[in-house]
This record gives C-alpha cells, structure tokens and sequence, in this order.
C-alpha cells in the first residue's frame, strides 16, 4: 500500500481536529468529525442505446479518482423511460480512505478552480445529516480528462460523507479543508 500520508489528512490530524474540539467542545476525539467516503455518481441515458458511452464514462470515472467504477442498473422497470429493470443507467466509484482524501484535495485545488464563473459552491448541497453533495455539470474541469478524448460531456454528482452528525459541524469540517462554500444570502 502507501508509505505516505496524504496532504489533507496530516492536516486533519495536525490542525483541524483540535479546531473542532475547541470549537465545538467534544470530550472525546472520536467525536470529531471524520471523512468516511467520497462518491463520484454518473447517470448516463445514453447507457441505454450505446455501450460505449459508458465505457467512455467508466474510464473517465477511473482516471479521475485512481480507482476502477462499477455500472449501476436500474432498480425497476419505469416505461414512460423506456427503462427496463437491470439495464446499465450509470456508474459509480466509492472512495476511501487514502484515495478519499487524495481525491478531496485535487478537487478543492485543482478541478473547482477550473469551473467558469466560480463564486463557491452552494450551501444547499448539505443533506442535515452532515454530508454534502455537489453536481459538477461537465467532467473537463478535471485536469486528468483529456479533451480530444472525450466522446460526450456529461455530468457528475460527488458526495462528499463524513461522521458529522449535523450540517453545521461538517461545513467547518468542510471550510477547513478549504471548500470554498458560498456565502448565505
């Protein structure tokens, strides 16, 4: 496996959980939030009629986060979609760990810098369970992503799951990683 420790990691350890414990003042260090997973979601319609524009999906997915996507299929047959159950709707990959934590960082320095027109990210995005999801709507603000490459561009979701227990604790979890989060209105 890996010998180092990643960069956002070191400074959960170092910086942002004592901040949490003052700030919210735990008794006990593993009530400090912690980050469990990050969940890159694609929903592709076209999936449907063209297998390869999931592939093309799949592999995109792969360079972006390091880690090999799975398909997901539909749950049930829905015939206003013309959508059978079992048929190939997406693909998802799930990070943990290391990769989780790598893949924050890349994303907060490198890809959300890239979006046009960028004024934060929206609150909106907390579910009051503490864990926050972001709809990128085209895949090219990745550096990874080569543009002559790509068959389609399509969207994505990122969920971003942590142990908080409120919105409120993970967005100061959040903004000391250095999410740019919108201010309120």
């Amino acid at each position: 496996m890996q010998d180092y420790e990643p960069r956002l990691k070191t400074l959960y350890k170092k910086e942002i959980a004592p901040l949490m414990m003052k700030e919210f003042s735990y008794k006990n260090t593993m009530q400090v939030p912690r980050l469990e997973k990050i969940v890159l979601n694609a929903g592709i319609a076209e999936a449907m009629q063209d297998m390869k524009v999931l592939d093309s999906v799949l592999e995109e997915l792969a360079l972006i986060s390091g880690q090999k996507g799975v398909i997901t299929r539909a749950k049930k047959s829905i015939a206003n979609f013309k959508l059978r159950q079992g048929m190939p709707i997406g693909c998802k990959v799930t990070l943990r760990g290391a990769r989780a934590y790598e893949f924050l960082d890349r994303f907060i320095t490198f890809a959300l810098p890239r979006v046009r027109d960028f004024r934060g990210v929206p609150l909106r995005g907390f579910d009051g369970r503490g864990n926050y999801t972001i709809g990128i709507t085209e895949q090219l603000i990745f550096p990874e992503i080569n543009y002559d490459k790509v068959l389609k561009i399509h969207g994505l979701s990122i969920t971003i799951v942590t142990t908080a227990k409120t919105d409120e604790e993970a967005m100061v979890f959040l903004k000391a990683f250095g999410m740019p989060l919108r201010k309120a209105n």
